[in-house]
């Protein structure tokens, strides 16, 4: 099976169907009674309590049963608020759950509220896992340009020919970076300090444009994208991205002005790192979701695209500021 086929199956494809159920109204003697006349497995945990018409209200850890007072109801003893995951969820969704409540084992319920089967940590073997931190892995790959798949056994000719047309998009970003610095040559004369910070302000805008984009990928991959959610996301992107970009402009702004002394080339640099920040996480939210909307492979053509757009606005942001100041 492959790794993207195992980890978005029907959660019920892994479920343990068997489930040990016990009615609220039972006391904790007739639910010990109840247990012992069944055929139970090794690794129960929790038992599962359902009122009479099987809908499950509440969990019961063992440990928890055991010291109980034998002539107390399960509905006193019992904890009511349980963790269920739907029965429509992924094996995906199964492993986020684990991660974030810690649980050692997790019923599966239907639309009425009913258990219908119940996943066990133990079912997720170190195989399993692995298969998940391949995902991630085929995933980080996707994003700088090509999938690990068209690579692994292909030939090196072949293997050139998936990666090659990839850093053509960092070659002519590249080129027209120093088109466009050789036309402001007149501003760096002026002040040789942005030479010196120039990588560094590039540095940034691709940290953030990456972070932007790799956040709106993983929400496109559930979800249909609409103009009303682009609207939000972009609101929320113009606010992360400023506060980013005045944390950080103020940061190094004030770093050249301690170094070298010249205030206009502080607020030069400060101003534009604020600025292509902007510009960086607009793009990490923007192209993923124009390459979707117009159905392309956005986990491959995204990283490339938005890296080389997000240093052709850096640059071009830095040295106009520049010019503009200084």
């Amino acid at each position: 099976m492959k790794q993207t086929d195992f980890v978005h199956q029907p959660i019920m494809a892994v479920a343990e169907k068997d489930v040990v159920t016990l009615k609220k109204d039972f006391t904790v003697q007739q639910a010990l009674d109840d247990i012992r006349s069944r055929r139970l497995g090794e690794r129960i945990v929790y038992f599962y309590v359902v009122d009479d018409d099987g809908k499950l209200v509440g969990v019961l850890p063992t440990r928890r049963l055991l010291t109980a007072p034998l002539d107390k109801r399960l509905s006193e003893v019992m904890l009511n608020e349980v963790i269920t995951l739907p029965h429509s969820a992924t094996v995906l969704d199964a492993f986020e759950m684990f991660s974030v409540h810690r649980l050692l084992a997790l019923p599966v319920v239907d639309e009425q509220g009913r258990i219908v089967g119940v996943v066990d940590i133990g079912l997720f073997t170190d195989e399993m896992f692995d298969i998940a931190k391949r995902e991630q892995l085929q995933e980080v790959f996707e994003l700088i340009g090509f999938r690990i798949s068209q690579v692994r056994e292909a030939s090196p000719v072949r293997a050139f020919r998936f990666r090659f047309p990839w850093m053509l998009a960092t070659i002519s970003s590249g080129t027209i970076c120093a088109l466009l610095a050789g036309a402001y040559e007149v501003t760096l004369s002026k002040s040789l300090v942005l030479a010196f910070f120039l990588t560094l302000v590039l540095g940034l805008g691709e940290s953030v444009s990456m972070q932007s984009m790799t956040v709106t990928i993983q929400t496109l991959r559930s979800m249909q994208p609409t103009l009303r959610w682009y609207i939000t996301s972009f609101f929320r992107e113009a606010i992360i991205s400023l506060l980013l970009g005045i944390a950080c402009g103020s940061s190094v702004g004030l770093i050249v002005w301690l170094w070298r002394r010249e205030g206009l080339a502080a607020v030069s640099i400060g101003t534009s790192i604020m600025l292509s920040l902007f510009a960086a996480c607009c793009l990490g939210l923007s192209v993923p979701t124009a390459l979707h909307a117009l159905k392309l492979d956005l986990k491959v053509a995204a990283g490339p695209i938005t890296l080389a757009l997000a240093d052709i606005c850096t640059v071009l942001l830095y040295f106009s500021i520049a010019a503009l100041l200084l």
